[in-house]
C-alpha cells in the first residue's frame, strides 16, 4: 500500500504530465497555424483565340526562392504550370498547355500568382486549382474558368424607302447569345416584334456572327443593342437625331459572374 508521500509524489507527477501535454498542444496549434496561408482566386472567362488571365493572389513572402506556384486543372494528367526557385519548371506540364502558359514572374514576390493563358481554347474551360507554398506555409483555392467568344457590336443606320432601321452586328459569339433592343425614350418597351435577329456560323464552325435589325426607329432617341450569353455581355449604342444619324458611343461591358474563393487550411498537396 502506497504511503501518503508516494501518493502526493505521483499526483504531482501526473499534474506535471497533464500540464506539459496541454502546453505542447497549445504550442502545436500555434505552430500548425503557420502552415496555412490565404489564397484567393477570381472566376473569369476566356475569349477563344485570344489570351486570358486566371487570377490568383496569396500572402506575399520576402524570399522568392521559397515560393512555389502550381496551377492544376481537374481532369488533366500533368500540371498546367509550375513556378519554383524563382523560375518556371515545366518538366511535369500537361501536353495541352505546352507553350501557352506564363506567370508574371516580376510580381510573384508581391503575391501575384495569376496565370496567363495564350490562345484560349474551348477545352480550356473547367475547374483549376491555384496551389501555393511559401516559408509561411501552404494554401490553395479553386477557380472556375469559362470559355466562349464575345465581341463588340457595331450599330449603324439602314435607310430604305419607307423608314429608317438600325443594324446591330457582332462578328464572334459563342455560345449563341440573346439580343435585346432598348431605347432611352421608351424605357421598358419590348422591341422583339419590330426586330429580327439572325446567327451565321463562321468558317471555323464554332463561333457565329450576330446580326439584329430594329425597324421603325424614331428620331431624337437613343437606342441600345445588348448581346449577352452566359460568358459575357456587350452593348452598342446609337443616337438618332432629326438630321443625319450618328453613333453616340459604344461600350463593351463584360460580365463574368465573378466570385472570390478563399482557402486557408490546405496543408497537403492537391490530388
Amino acid at each position: 500500500m502506497a504511503s501518503p508521500g508516494q501518493i502526493i509524489f505521483w499526483s504531482i507527477i501526473s499534474i506535471i504530465i497533464i500540464l506539459a501535454a496541454a502546453i505542447a498542444l497549445i504550442i502545436g496549434f500555434g505552430i500548425s497555424g503557420k502552415h496555412f496561408i490565404t489564397v484567393t482566386t477570381l472566376t473569369s472567362a476566356g475569349n477563344i483565340g485570344e489570351d486570358g488571365i486566371l487570377s490568383c493572389t496569396f500572402e506575399p513572402d520576402i524570399k522568392l526562392s521559397d515560393i512555389v506556384i502550381q496551377w492544376l486543372k481537374e481532369g488533366a494528367m500533368g500540371l498546367v504550370h509550375e513556378f519554383k526557385e524563382g523560375k518556371d519548371d515545366l518538366s511535369d506540364q500537361d501536353e495541352m498547355f505546352r507553350g501557352r502558359t506564363a506567370v508574371f514572374a516580376d510580381q510573384v514576390i508581391v503575391g501575384n500568382a495569376s496565370l496567363r493563358l495564350k490562345n484560349v481554347q474551348l477545352t480550356d474551360a473547367g475547374t483549376y486549382k491555384c496551389y501555393i507554398i511559401t516559408s509561411k506555409g501552404k494554401g490553395n483555392a479553386n477557380l472556375e474558368y469559362k470559355t466562349g467568344a464575345f465581341s463588340i457590336p457595331e450599330v449603324n443606320v439602314e435607310y430604305n424607302a419607307s423608314s429608317e432601321s438600325l443594324r446591330c452586328e457582332a462578328p464572334r459569339w459563342f455560345p449563341q447569345p440573346t439580343v435585346v433592343w432598348a431605347s432611352q425614350v421608351d424605357q421598358g418597351a419590348n422591341f422583339s416584334k419590330v426586330s429580327n435577329t439572325s446567327f451565321e456560323l463562321n468558317s471555323e464552325n464554332v463561333t457565329m456572327k450576330v446580326v439584329s435589325v430594329l425597324y421603325n426607329v424614331t428620331i431624337n432617341n437613343t437606342y441600345s443593342c445588348m448581346i449577352e450569353n452566359n460568358i459575357a455581355k456587350a452593348t452598342g449604342d446609337i443616337k438618332v437625331t432629326g438630321g443625319p444619324v450618328f453613333r453616340w458611343f459604344k461600350s463593351w461591358a463584360r460580365t463574368w459572374h465573378c466570385s472570390s474563393n478563399h482557402a486557408e487550411a490546405a496543408s497537403h498537396m492537391p490530388q
